[in-house]
């Protein structure tokens, strides 16, 4: 199979779909689309083609994930080891870099961004998270290099010219403390960037993280800027923030997902999100099971809820909605059909892997 790139990237073509199969009517009010690394369940993460594919399937805003090169420069990757997602394991050039990193109260081994010039990072490609469950998105391994943010920035501006609409950004700073412990950190570098594009300056961006000083940090310096929204990330339960963990604090986010919680969080943010089954719980056989109260104690503190993440494979829908097609199918009509019995509980925005299916779920508003 023989990919252009040049023409996939201007042409990356929407998702068409037959509105008959999906249950449910899409919601009367706006509920926001995020492409989630892009629109990840067809092309690689956080590649320039997985932002144009989103862009063209609907995204209301695409996400990157930054992380920061040993030279200072913001890059879009899920996380600071590059292992799963680039070509780095296959550079002979790179061999002698591998090694073992505690990150976030984790120990990795292998390949990482602050190990690398972005002169070097540029040199190798990227390559597909997932095969196994996305064999079709390897197909283009090696077709696209690791862009910086200043690069997705600027893609994003010429993309909402070209459609003669607005296409938000939200990025995600990522292992904060661990990168400030490394002599790089990230938000003063972060807010320069938005200060150096007219674009990041008038139009919608959305600041997410896992830890809390840093967005605390971010909000002092921009204040209440109209076109910026600041986003607590909330992790598993009983696990804490990296910067409250690295501080040998007690907070967990479990705590924070509290009523009382919720209005110290709404002291420096705007939105709270959660991960999906906070909202909506798994029952022990997989099926969904009661709501929670946590839209409604948000919503009650003044914080949106934008929850993350919609997968279309069977293997990442609750049972109500697989069909009997494998693990690793795609099942549109599932999808939707999930995504909206989430929607019902009045969420304001929600993360998705496949935001073409995510449009389908809200409607076109």
């Amino acid at each position: 199979m023989t990919l252009n790139r040049r023409k996939f990237i201007a042409g990356a073509g929407s998702l068409c779909l037959t509105p008959a199969v999906f249950s449910a009517a899409p919601p009367k009010r706006k509920v926001d689309v995020f492409a989630h690394r892009g629109a990840s369940a067809l092309r690689p993460e956080h590649t320039l083609a997985a932002y144009a594919r989103a862009i063209a399937d609907g995204a209301d805003y695409v996400e990157p994930d930054l992380v920061i090169t040993k030279d200072g420069v913001l890059v879009a990757r899920h996380e600071a080891e590059l292992t799963e997602t680039t070509d780095v394991a296959q550079r002979p050039a790179f061999a002698g870099r591998r090694t073992s990193k505690t990150i976030d109260g984790k120990t990795h081994s292998g390949w990482f961004v602050d190990d690398f010039t972005l002169a070097e990072l540029k040199t190798l490609r990227a390559i597909e998270r997932l095969p196994k469950v996305r064999p079709a998105n390897a197909l283009y391994d090696g077709m696209f290099q690791v862009p910086t943010w200043d690069e997705v920035i600027d893609f994003v501006a010429a993309e909402a010219a070209t459609r003669g609409r607005t296409i938000g950004v939200v990025p995600e700073l990522k292992s904060s403390t661990y990168f400030a412990k490394a002599g790089l950190a990230l938000e003063d570098r972060f807010l320069a960037s938005l200060e150096a594009h007219d674009y990041t300056r008038r139009h919608p961006v959305g600041i997410q993280s896992f830890e809390v000083a840093n967005l605390n940090y971010l909000r002092a310096k921009l204040g209440k800027r109209p076109n910026i929204r600041i986003m607590q990330l909330v992790g598993d339960a009983n696990a804490r923030p990296g910067d409250v963990a690295a501080a040998g604090g007690a907070l967990t986010y479990a705590r924070m997902v509290t009523p009382d919680g919720l209005k110290d969080i709404a002291r420096y943010a705007d939105v709270v999100a959660p991960q999906v089954r906070a909202i909506i719980p798994l029952q022990p056989d997989g099926r969904l099971g009661t709501p929670t109260a946590l839209v409604a104690n948000a919503h009650q503190a003044g914080l949106l809820v934008q929850i993350w993440t919609f997968r279309p494979e069977n293997r990442f829908l609750a049972a109500d909605f697989r069909d009997g097609n494998g693990e690793n199918a795609r099942n549109e009509a599932g999808s939707v059909a999930e995504m909206r019995r989430y929607i019902a509980e009045g969420i304001d925005g929600f993360f998705s892997d496949d935001p073409g299916l995510g449009r389908v779920a809200v409607g076109t508003g």
